[in-house]
């Protein structure tokens, strides 16, 4: 079985944990790239996007309210990008608001899911993410 690659874009340590956890407790073959900003997160793919790397990630789950540059602006670099475009992104933040829904759309995410506030329930649903993508 390949080996899935996910980037996880989150600034929480707390959600880092979790979600990290939560991967570890599906039982798939994942690597896991954790990056804690905005900025950093456009950096690596850029590199990756013109290496043409086999090291993309093969899904992006991505927070919107991260430093540096926000999660918006790290999807429309992701969805402008050739040879990027193509990998899911799944939002994964607190933000409920349709505004930020929206945008989101706009910009081609993938999904949006809101962060559930129940520990089992976040890890349950990064466990389906994962599983559905």
């Amino acid at each position: 079985m390949d080996t899935s690659h996910i980037l996880l874009v989150e600034d929480n340590e707390g959600d880092i944990l979790l979600t990290t956890e939560a991967l570890e407790e599906t039982g798939l073959e994942l690597k896991l790239t954790v990056l804690k900003d905005g900025e950093k997160a456009i950096d690596y793919l850029s590199k990756l996007g013109k290496d043409m790397a086999s090291d993309l990630p093969d899904l992006i789950i991505l927070d919107i309210n991260l430093p540096k540059k926000n999660g918006h602006e790290v999807l429309q670099f992701i969805k402008r990008d050739g040879n990027l475009k193509h990998i899911p992104v799944i939002i994964f933040t607190s933000s409920s608001s349709e505004k930020e829904m929206k945008l989101c759309r706009d910009n081609f995410a993938n999904t949006y899911v809101t962060k559930p506030s129940d520990v089992s329930d976040f890890m349950k649903v990064v466990g389906e993410m994962v599983k559905v993508s």
